[in-house]
């Protein structure tokens, strides 16, 4: 056997068994992300809870379309609000990561609900799906919010944060009650994303890999991975957009959120935030980040 007729072969095998290995891994990778616990999170902060920094707390729970029951906080204002702000936490993530921005809705009068995306935090659901059924979810949290008697609402806005983002921009071009949307560190659809997670975590740039624990992934999840995609979403949402991407982030490349601007309609802004990377906007952005952000939903939703 000649030396090219063995690397040949041999290629062929590494091909056919890394194949074999994403059909088995990638969706697990895919769909059951790991995720931040509240121990996680109790080893560098105290805020655990919107009542940990000084807000109003009530825990609920939501069932989405399909039985699915999600975990919540409503931080209420006690008098009438100038609106209320949905929070929505990256992939992997909680609500408690809202936490800190439950605190500077609340000071601006603003009502904050926060909730654990399906398959996250202490919400059920066996697989994450990038917005598919999650927009959805979104929806159905707004129409609890306003069959609440007690609740003045207002209009509503959604600060998502990469997924969250993504969520938020797929189901404002569903649901026209969604007023505003700041998105930080979206992707642009969910198979873009996958290769360049696939590149960071097993180091192989191939998109056969890609589309081959894409395919498994949807068969086992029933949805159309297809449809995830923010980029298509924003061409048709007519409500004010503010996108937000660290410079620096080593996760989604702001290359995507400065995408999702030039295809998105006005009214829109875009702040690339010096530095930052996927998690640290609000430490690295500091006041000028939190003032674009509450000055954005007080011209939008006030």
């Amino acid at each position: 056997m000649s030396i090219v007729l063995a690397l040949l072969l041999l290629m062929l095998m590494f091909l056919v068994t890394a194949g074999a290995i994403m059909l088995v891994v990638g969706p697990l990778i895919i769909l059951q992300p790991s995720l931040r616990t509240r121990e996680w999170y109790s080893t560098f902060t105290s805020l655990l809870e919107p009542s940990d920094a000084g807000l109003p707390q009530e825990d609920l729970w939501v069932t989405t379309r399909d039985g699915l029951r999600l975990s919540c906080w409503l931080v209420k204002q006690a008098r009438a609000s100038r609106g209320t702000i949905i929070y929505l936490h990256g992939v992997g993530d909680c609500k408690i990561s809202g936490i800190p921005y439950a605190r500077f809705f609340s000071q601006r009068g603003f009502n904050t609900f926060l909730y654990d995306s399906r398959r996250h935090g202490n919400s059920e659901g066996k697989y994450c799906t990038y917005g598919f059924y999650e927009r959805h979810d979104l929806s159905t949290v707004i129409d609890y919010l306003q069959s609440r008697a007690d609740l003045r609402t207002g209009a509503f806005g959604v600060f998502g944060t990469s997924m969250g983002a993504a969520v938020a921009l797929q189901a404002a071009a569903l649901d026209e009650r969604i007023a505003a949307i700041v998105a930080e560190a979206s992707f642009t659809d969910l198979r873009t994303i996958m290769v360049d997670y696939q590149k960071r975590l097993i180091k192989l740039p191939w998109h056969f890999l890609r589309n081959a624990a894409m395919s498994r992934s949807q068969k086992i999840a029933k949805f159309k991975a297809r449809e995830v995609s923010p980029l298509q979403a924003v061409k048709s949402v007519q409500k004010p957009i503010l996108f937000i991407h660290g410079t620096d982030d080593s996760h989604i490349r702001s290359a995507y959120s400065k995408a999702l601007f030039q295809n998105a309609n006005e009214p829109k802004e875009l702040l690339l935030v010096p530095k930052g990377d996927h998690t640290d906007l609000l430490n690295v952005g500091g006041g000028e980040y939190v003032q674009r952000i509450t000055s954005f939903f007080e011209r939008n939703l006030c």
